[in-house]
């Protein structure tokens, strides 16, 4: 008799809060101008000394790009958030999924972060920071509104939570 392992850790789908699929726009954005910034940068020297050979470089970062680019969608869809009693608990990941409960008395600072990509689509990410370095989170891809309106409540949770330790 067999006993199967599960091979994800989770919780019904429907229990999980998801961030904004502009997103999708935003990390595939960023991915083309890394691969761009890249790609260039590695390919001058084929440029300047005329090494054919050389081309492999260049060519290799941006079939690792295309790669990145095409898994995105699911990538960004693989990112959640659920609040429960005690804690916010976080997950992303498709191969290397990642699992973080931040209890919310924990919580030393919620943060709100805009870069020039996400402003324009109207998305924050939301950063949490602990003491402990290893459950800092960072939901990206949040609608501005809905990130405020989340850190307003997790710094409401967090000092109840505090003010009971």
């Amino acid at each position: 008799m067999s006993h199967a392992l599960p091979t994800r850790l989770d919780l019904p789908e429907h229990e999980w809060q998801r961030v904004s699929p502009r997103y999708i726009v935003v990390e595939l954005i960023g991915n083309v101008i890394a691969a761009i910034v890249l790609g260039g940068g590695l390919s001058l020297p084929a440029l300047f000394t005329g090494e054919t050979w050389l081309w492999v470089v260049p060519a290799a970062i941006v079939a690792v790009f295309i790669i990145v680019i095409a898994l995105t969608p699911r990538r960004v869809r693989s990112i959640g958030y659920r609040l429960r009693g005690d804690d916010l608990l976080f997950r992303r990941g498709i191969l290397f999924q990642r699992f973080v409960a931040v209890p919310y008395g924990r919580m030393q600072l919620v943060d709100i972060n805009r870069g020039p990509i996400t402003r324009a689509m109207g998305l924050s990410e939301l950063k949490f920071v602990t003491a402990a370095a290893s459950t800092n989170v960072t939901i990206p891809g949040l609608p501005h509104t809905e990130a405020e309106r989340l850190r307003d409540e997790l710094i409401a949770l967090a000092e109840t939570r505090r003010a009971g330790l």
